[in-house]
């Protein structure tokens, strides 16, 4: 049987990596609060399964400034976005489905 990446297949966890990978160009970033609002997770939660995410070296943050503000942009990673399209061929074997 095929198994699915545990890292990504927590719900939470699916649905920032799935978004990650299908609006962001390689390259590209999202600020933290508009990532947290396209996913309405709470700050706290969010954090928790980026932490996660970051570990497996699947997205990265960066914080910087804007003026005197504190600002954290995500990315996914080349490494991320390629266990993202393996777990999603992965999955849609296992249900049957074409990639």
């Amino acid at each position: 049987m095929t198994e699915l990446d545990p890292v990504i297949h927590a719900p939470a966890r699916l649905r920032i990596m799935t978004t990650l990978a299908e609006v962001l160009v390689d390259g590209d970033e999202i600020t933290f609060p508009a990532l947290q609002k396209l996913l309405d997770l709470t700050p706290g939660n969010l954090t928790t399964h980026l932490a996660r995410l970051e570990a497996a070296g699947y997205v990265t943050s960066t914080k910087t400034f804007a003026g005197r503000k504190p600002v954290t942009f995500v990315s996914i990673t080349p490494t991320g976005r390629a266990a993202f399209h393996t777990y999603r061929a992965r999955l849609l074997d296992l249900l049957g489905g074409t990639r």
